[in-house]
């Protein structure tokens, strides 16, 4: 198939191709009016009836009438990266696997069903690092069975945009109906920097870190902030959004992995002006559950509990960053790209019909 519209266009692709990254270039506008290019580069999915499915690096799926495509080919499978360390999708996908553990798991194949309680969906749901060891389609009801049996909805967490990622996998399951709720993105950067961060003096001694929640946030003077880190860490998980009513369940996932440190900014009575926690597994250092008091945004809090975890990361030994940031959370997005971290890859919450 050859077309030729100001230079020679080929495409070169067939369906022995679905898997590879493409570029693919489509006539668009039909009768409707002006017809224009539009180009799409991604995984190639699938390629039935006439019609080509393309996953983006976001998770986007673009279906690509087989009659409107004009040019295409194979393209590597992922582009050089042009800063932050060298990491594969599955290294960082057990990393973060071991900083967010569940309350009980269960292997099928080699995916991991994992829960806790409903605590956050990245400990409510499927992992999938190859194959389950079963068809598909046997292996879905089995996901369901599972989280049902808990009384939990069934999640499966896939990854797109980064060689070795999961985008036919994705498309599988939005073909079978799964709905795709959230996406996030996996960032990536040199610990040192973090470390390095111009946070002020000031707003770093400020920072109190510690091994557990239980000494973090409670018991502050409520003129001063100071805290005496004699209560039970009801005050850190106050400021934390996400607990809700925290649980056995909540302690478990937070205080769960290699080298675990919470940091805290003291604020008046028992709820802290700020949080964080890393997780140190060798090379790398994770940041989760960042949060500032509104009241206290633009003061450089998050950039100092940053700075003070990313300094006991690097006395451990740890030179890589990592974090997760779902998309929609543009403030996070952009304290982060000034930080130094780049997306690596994102994925998908997909939940079951």
């Amino acid at each position: 198939m050859e077309f030729t519209a100001g230079g020679r266009l080929r495409v070169r692709l067939t369906p022995a191709d679905v898997g590879k990254r493409v570029s693919v270039r489509q006539l668009t506008g039909g009768g409707t009016g002006a017809q224009k290019f539009t180009d799409t580069v991604g995984v190639l999915t699938s390629w039935d009836k006439g019609v080509l499915l393309i996953t983006r690096r976001t998770g986007e799926s673009v279906r690509v009438p087989e009659s409107a495509l004009v040019a295409g080919k194979v393209v590597p499978a992922a582009p050089a990266r042009r800063r932050g360390p060298a990491a594969d999708f599955q290294e960082l996908a057990r990393v973060g696997a071991r900083a967010w553990q569940p309350v009980e798991s269960e292997p099928l194949g080699e995916w991991l069903l994992r829960a806790a309680g409903g605590f956050t969906r990245r400990a409510n749901s499927v992992l999938p690092l190859g194959d389950p060891g079963t068809a598909l389609d046997e292996a879905l009801e089995r996901v369901r069975r599972w989280y049902g049996e808990r009384g939990l909805p069934a999640y499966i967490q896939a990854a797109t945009g980064a060689e070795g990622t999961q985008e036919t996998l994705c498309a599988e399951l939005e073909r079978r109906g799964w709905r795709r709720e959230t996406t996030t993105e996996v960032r990536i950067g040199a610990l040192a920097a973090i470390g390095d961060q111009d946070a002020g003096e000031a707003a770093l001694s400020r920072v109190r870190l510690d091994r557990s929640i239980g000494s973090l946030g409670t018991d502050a003077d409520p003129d001063t902030g100071a805290g005496t880190g004699t209560g039970a860490g009801t005050g850190w998980l106050r400021r934390y959004q996400r607990s809700g009513v925290p649980g056995p369940h909540v302690l478990h996932v937070l205080a769960g992995g290699p080298s675990v440190w919470f940091a805290s900014v003291p604020g008046p009575r028992d709820v802290p002006a700020a949080i964080g926690r890393c997780v140190v597994d060798g090379r790398w250092a994770g940041f989760m559950a960042v949060e500032v008091d509104p009241a206290h945004r633009r003061e450089g809090l998050a950039t100092a509990v940053m700075t003070a975890l990313a300094r006991r990361a690097l006395e451990e030994g740890a030179s890589a960053a990592w974090l997760q940031v779902e998309s929609d959370n543009t403030g996070a997005r952009a304290l982060y790209d000034a930080m130094g971290f780049a997306v690596h890859h994102r994925y998908h919450y997909f939940r079951s019909p």
